[in-house]
Parts: C-alpha cells; sequence; structure tokens
C-alpha cells in the first residue's frame, strides 16, 4: 500500500537526502484510558506508512501518566487494534519505562535553576497565568534555592505532601506570549496505583514533559501529532533542550480528521458506554476500531479511507458516505453474493408440486470464481422482499413485482402474482403466484421478457435471522452531545437468510440488501450486524 505524497512525507524525503537522519523512526503514543476510534486511524497508518516507505519503523508507546483513568484492559485493545489494522511495530514501550530518567532529568532542570516546587494549589495556579493579551504573575516560590527545591520535590516523590499540596514547574517566562510557556507544571503529586509501577511511585510527570523525553530516549526522528499541539511544540522543544538529551526529535503536527454525524472524543465515548446507551466499547454503533471490527468493516478499507483523504496541516470533515464508499468497494470485490430477506412476505406458488424441492449449483459470484459455487433451493413455498411487491403497477421505473405482474428469481424461474392473501387488519401477508417451468435460467427461454430481477429465500432450508440496522449514533448540530443523540440509531428486523450462508462467519453481500456479517448464533437464530448499505444512503 503507497503512502499518498503529503507535506510530511516531503519533510522526511528532505532530512533523508541531505544526511540529518539515516532512517526514519516514528511512533504511536496512545494514552490507555480507553479505546481507540477511527481519528486514531489516521495516526496510526500515518505513522506506520510513513516510516514503512522510507524502510524505517514505528514504535508503540503507551503514554501512562495518568493512573487514575488507565487500565491494562485499555492497553491489550490497543495493542490488539494495531494488529488488526496490519501494522507490527518494532517495540511497545511505555512512559512508565522512563520514569526513573524523567525524575533524573527533573533533578537535572532544578539543579540548573529551570524548575521549582510551587505550594499554589492548581486553581491559584490558574488564575495567576495571565491571559493572551495580560501577562502572568510569577510565583511567589519561583526563587526558591535549589537545595530546597532538591529537597521539597524528593519529599514529594517519597508521599511526604497531600496530592494538590505541592507541584514542580518549569521556570521559564510567565510573560510569553505561549501560555504554555508560563512556567508549567512538570509533575503532580497522585496517590493512585498505577496498572505497571503500582504504588511505587507517588509523583507524576505531565504529559508536556514526559512526552519529548519518552520520544528523544526512544530516537523517534519525527514526532507526530495532531493540529492542537502545535502551540505546545516550544516548549517540547525547551524540554528536549533543557534536559539535554542527547537524541532531538522533531514535532510535526496534522489537521484533524473529522467526520459527519460521528463522534471523535473519549470523553463523549465513555459517557455514552457508562450511561448504558449502547452495549459497550464495541457496540458495532461506536466509531471505535473494535466496534468497527465487529461491525464488519475491514481494516483495507479503512487505511484506504484514511490514505484517499490526505493529510494536510489544517482539520478537515468528510462525510460518512465517503468512509463507507471506501468499505463497500473493499467488499464488492472479495464477498460471496448471498440472498437473505428482512421484511419477509410469504409466497405461495399454486401450481407447483407440493412435495418438490429443486436444487441448482449457482456461482457465489459471476465476477469472482475463486469464491467457488453454492447450492440455492427453489419449491413451492418461498419468501421475498415486502418492498419488491405493491398492488398495483404503479409506471415503467417499477421493476418488481405486482399484482398480474412477472419476474424473475434469481437464477430460477419467472414467476406471476395473481392474487394476495390479507390478514384481519388488512394487511398483505402471502402472496399466490404461479410459474412458469419453461423459463428457467440458462435455459434459454426469451419469448417475453420479466418485469425485473428480484431475490428470494426458499421456506423450508431458510435459516432463521435477525438484522441489525445501523444509523448515526449522533448528529451534528446545536445542542448538548446527549440531546444530539440518535434514538433510532439500531433497528432490528427479523427475516432469513438462504442455506448456503451456514458456516460463513465473515461478511456477505445480501443481494438488493446490502453488505452483513454475521454478529453471533442465539439458539436457532443467526444475528446479523449491517455493515453498509449497498449504495449510499447520503441525502
Amino acid at each position: 500500500m503507497e503512502t499518498h505524497s503529503n507535506f510530511i512525507k516531503t519533510i522526511m524525503t528532505t532530512d533523508i537526502e541531505t544526511g540529518k537522519h539515516k532512517e526514519i523512526i516514528t511512533r504511536f503514543p496512545p494514552e490507555p484510558n480507553g479505546f481507540l476510534h477511527i481519528g486514531h486511524a489516521r495516526a496510526i497508518i500515518q505513522n506506520f506508512e510513513l516510516a514503512k516507505s522510507f524502510n524505517g519503523y514505528t514504535n508503540l508507546r503507551f503514554d501512562d501518566t495518568n493512573p487514575e483513568k488507565e487500565e491494562t484492559k485499555f492497553v491489550e485493545a490497543i495493542i490488539e487494534d494495531v494488529k488488526w489494522l496490519g501494522y507490527e511495530p518494532k517495540a511497545i514501550y511505555f512512559a512508565s519505562d522512563y520514569f526513573d530518567e524523567m525524575y533524573d532529568r527533573a533533578i537535572l532542570l532544578i539543579k540548573k535553576g529551570l524548575a521549582y516546587v510551587d505550594d499554589q494549589t492548581a486553581q491559584q495556579i490558574s488564575e495567576t497565568r495571565g491571559s493572551l493579551t495580560k501577562p502572568g504573575t510569577p510565583s511567589p516560590y519561583q526563587n526558591r534555592s535549589v537545595e530546597e527545591n532538591l529537597s521539597l520535590f524528593e519529599q514529594m516523590k517519597d508521599g511526604k505532601f497531600k496530592e494538590g499540596e505541592k507541584v514542580l514547574r518549569a521556570k521559564i517566562d510567565m510573560s510569553n506570549p505561549n501560555m504554555n510557556m508560563r512556567d508549567p507544571v512538570l509533575y503532580r503529586i497522585s496517590f493512585d496505583h498505577h496498572h505497571r509501577t503500582k504504588d511505587r511511585w507517588k509523583i507524576y510527570p505531565m504529559y508536556d514533559y514526559a512526552h519529548p523525553i519518552e520520544d528523544a530516549i526512544e530516537g523517534i526522528t519525527h514526532s507526530l501529532c495532531s493540529i492542537e499541539f502545535e502551540d505546545h511544540r516550544p516548549l517540547y522543544d525547551w524540554v528536549v533542550r533543557e534536559t539535554e538529551m542527547p537524541e532531538v526529535p522533531r514535532q510535526i503536527e496534522f489537521g484533524r480528521l473529522n467526520i459527519e454525524n460521528t463522534v471523535m472524543s473519549k470523553r463523549y465515548l465513555r459517557q455514552i458506554v457508562e450511561s448504558g446507551l449502547v452495549s459497550g466499547w464495541d457496540d458495532p454503533r461506536m466509531p471505535t476500531l473494535s466496534g468497527m471490527r465487529k461491525r464488519g468493516f475491514t481494516p483495507e478499507a479503512i487505511k484506504e479511507f484514511i490514505l484517499g483523504t490526505g493529510l494536510s496541516k489544517t482539520s478537515n470533515t468528510v462525510s460518512t458516505d465517503m468512509l463507507e464508499s471506501f468499505v463497500r468497494d473493499d467488499l464488492q470485490t472479495k464477498t460471496p453474493k448471498m440472498m437473505g430477506v428482512i421484511n419477509p412476505l410469504k409466497v405461495t406458488i399454486t401450481n407447483y408440486p407440493d412435495d418438490k424441492i429443486e436444487s441448482f449449483e449457482v456461482p457465489m459470484d459471476p465476477n469472482n470464481e475463486s469464491l467457488g459455487n453454492k447450492t440455492i433451493y427453489f419449491s413451492k413455498h418461498l419468501y421475498i422482499e415486502q418492498e419488491d411487491f405493491i398492488l398495483e403497477k404503479p409506471n415503467k421505473k417499477w421493476k418488481r413485482l405486482a399484482k398480474e405482474v412477472e419476474v424473475r428469481l434469481f437464477n430460477t424461474y419467472f414467476i406471476h402474482c395473481h392474487d394476495v392473501v390479507y390478514d384481519q387488519a388488512g394487511n398483505i401477508v402471502e402472496l399466490l403466484v404461479t410459474y412458469d417451468p419453461q423459463t428457467l435460467s440458462g435455459s434459454g427461454f426469451d419469448e417475453r421478457k420479466p418485469n425485473g430481477t428480484i431475490h428470494f429465500v426458499e421456506a423450508s432450508t431458510a435459516k432463521k435471522a435477525r438484522f441489525n440496522l445501523y444509523g448515526p449514533l449522533v448528529f451534528d448540530g446545536e445542542g448538548s452531545f446527549m440531546d444530539r443523540l440518535n434514538p433510532n440509531s439500531l433497528e432490528v428486523k427479523e427475516g432469513y437468510v438462504e442455506k448456503a450462508m451456514t458456516g460463513i462467519i465473515g461478511p456477505v453481500q445480501l443481494m438488493r440488501v446490502g453488505y452483513f456479517k454475521l454478529d453471533h448464533k442465539e439458539k436457532d437464530i443467526d444475528v446479523y450486524n449491517r455493515v453498509v448499505e449497498l449504495k449510499s444512503s447520503f441525502k
């Protein structure tokens, strides 16, 4: 898979050609506090593909500096997602691997007079940072002696102070126009249990301090991150320089990828999960990679989508239909073509023998012989889609079944509807039709043309099926996030699939209905998730 040209690839090419770097080393650095979503896929794919295009490599590194939010289950899920997308990191690291060195580098900053222990509360620090038009106010503790700072910082490490009682701050410039440079916090106290280091540490580095050190330790050449970190770059460079790291990585920012009617916030996704509005992080309506995997999206389609959207310095928003079009393009070429009905309507062929069942061997996909053949069945009792029948033919554009109209059933015969059966409520529950045995597919019959071709399922061999049909989980627009949730994001239908579906686990195309993937089995019923519709439903 070739990485499309973009401004980052141009930078890397120059760095290789000028001899600045002999190889390209990137990293994907998620925090293990939730499941990855489609937005993270851009970072994963671009990091791995860019490095690979220069015969370099990519590390997977977990930024586990917030023990109160991080869990091992998220680590395991992220590893699985990266592997599912088809990538193998050169190594897997954790920020916690480097806690000792980060501490030592903080000691170095204190000794250089570039860091101090501050007794102010988080609120006081926030209030004295100033604004975009007003400089910040220096902390009254900014000029503590090196010796006092070293002693206090060691006591912080040893758990001698309460959470929030003290922090370690960088000593930079409280009047800097970039507010990230106004003596940012480097360490805070936390007694939360860490998923790896257990209770060893009582202080934890802030992301803006930890991340550049991690990159430098690993020899990362190009540290790629989303555009909101652009204002953090001067601090990133300051940390690398002043902690005297031997390797100097370069931070490069790229625009975020947004998709219409799609949640791209871990906080909101967590809120949806914890409120019970979905079955979990892997609910097929969720934009998480685990949810997309369960729904039936393929890693190949996601890769092509990400690379197809390009990479620029500005954020962009694309339609959901664009993503789904890549999924359709991928599934079209490699899925068996099956028959299933999600809104079944019973059909009885009045001139067909009661005890007869015919079977026919047909290709899974006429355009892909490698998929092999399947057996379809035909008898007196069938099911078709309710929407494939109307009482009266409305106009010439109607190419399905109507009363006194003839259509072909896929790979079999012409049928002609001569009567309908109603229930007590006046709903049509059964069609009475005749078939013409001379019209079997492949027989060469051409005396008349049917009014279209529709699919069907033979009743006695059909398998019961439940179909989960998905819509957007949330709509774009005004109002609060919870107010924009779609109450109809899941619609469940019960119908039938043909017998040939037995044993097929991967995605299939239900002809004229959509792409589906088996989710699980419940006793005598198979449950399928609709991956995408056959055609765009975008309005």
